[in-house]
Order: C-alpha cells, then structure tokens, then sequence
C-alpha cells in the first residue's frame, strides 16, 4: 500500500512513524508513506494557506488552491482520495479492512475551522472517527493508517486479527495473563484446564456477555 497524507502539520508524524505496526510496514515494503507539508504548495514567502471565511466568523478556512495543488501532485487514477471531516461518515472495522486493500490512499488532514467547501468535490469519501471535533485531522489520519496497516497481509500474525473485537460484530472475549490470582480474583478454571474445545464454547459465550455488558447496540446491528 502507498499512503500520502496531506498535512500542514508534518511534524506530528514523525513518532507515529516510528511505531511498531508503521515502521515495521515501512521496513518491509508492505507500505510507503509519504507526508506532503500543504504549505509548500501556497505561493508567496509566507506560504499562507488559510483565510477569513467569506461572510464573517471565528476562526480560518484553509484555502483551496493549496490543497487542491497538493493533492494533485500525488493522485494517480488508482488513489482513493479520504476527507477526515465531522462531515463524514462513522469509521468502523469494515472500513479499515477495506482501506488496507488500497493500492494508493490520499488522506487530507483538515485544520482551524475547516476546509473551502470547494475541496470536498475531489475526494471519493468522508471519513469521522467520532461525533467530536478535533484541532485538525492528522490525529484521525493515524487512526486510519494504523488501523489499516496491521490488516496489510504479513505485516502482523493473521492470528492476532482473526478474533479481534468488531471483525465478527461484537467485542472480543474477555483476556487473563498471569498471575492465576490477584486481590482475591482468579481467572476462570475453563482458561487453565487446558480443554480446548471447552475454552473456545466459554470464549463465545465470554464475548456475547462481553459484547451486552459494555456494548449491546453492537448486537442490536445484527
């Protein structure tokens, strides 16, 4: 997969590249990631990419031109083109299964009070991470590319995905590590007994009560 991310904070990147699942794809191969700075697509010395929203108001708009430039230096006719905007829709688990099979995703960091509503035509889809705003969108782009890129075939253990909450419409069942007991609460005998087929009946049955405790409109979906 190739990832452009189109950013005026290309700064904030530099850890999330060096997180395990990132960098791990990056060293493989299994993802190239590109951060374009809009501001080296606004003319003049100051590179100025946002101004005063046209009727009045609060904050800034960042400016088509600069944006617009930007992505165009990048999208192929194989790009999928992302708006992270409150505009758009919920993301979820099938989004980040679907976005790992990109050849080439385009993610548009929005900032201040938003972007020129004239950008939005030139994207392919709308992404929220939550009804919630944030100062810009490069938060919800790492959600997006992490999300997606421990799902890139070999990039982790296909066992550690298989079973994760939300892939089979629910929550996962419930974890225990060491030790077997701690204040007076112990991990379920069925995880110790070493019966397998006993273990995966109280997994299901675990993630169900799991799923209606903590998240039932999950299974409202079903």
């Amino acid at each position: 997969m190739r990832c452009s991310i189109l950013t005026i904070c290309p700064e904030q990147f530099g850890d999330f590249r060096r997180s395990p699942v990132i960098a791990r794809a990056e060293a493989s191969g299994k993802l190239s990631l590109e951060i374009l700075d809009i501001r080296d697509f606004a003319p003049g010395s100051f590179r100025a990419v946002d101004d005063s929203p046209y009727g009045g108001g609060a904050g800034m708009i960042l400016r088509c031109q600069p944006v617009i430039d930007a992505l165009e230096s990048v999208r192929t006719p194989e790009s999928h083109v992302v708006i992270l905007a409150p505009a758009g829709k919920t993301y979820r688990q099938a989004d980040a299964r679907r976005l790992a099979e990109m050849q080439h995703l385009i993610l548009i960091c929005g900032h201040y009070e938003g972007l020129d509503a004239r950008i939005y035509p030139y994207a392919d889809e709308l992404i929220s991470i939550g009804d919630y705003i944030l100062t810009g969108g490069e938060l919800p782009a790492m959600v997006l590319l992490d999300s997606a890129a421990r799902l890139i075939p070999g990039n982790i253990k296909e066992a550690s995905i298989t079973d994760e909450s939300f892939e089979r419409g629910g929550l996962e069942y419930p974890q225990y590590t060491r030790p077997a007991e701690y204040r007076g609460e112990k991990v379920p005998e069925v995880l110790l007994s070493g019966n397998h087929e006993a273990i995966r009946i109280w997994r299901e049955q675990a993630a169900e009560a799991w799923t209606r405790k903590f998240r039932p409109d999950l299974l409202d979906e079903k």
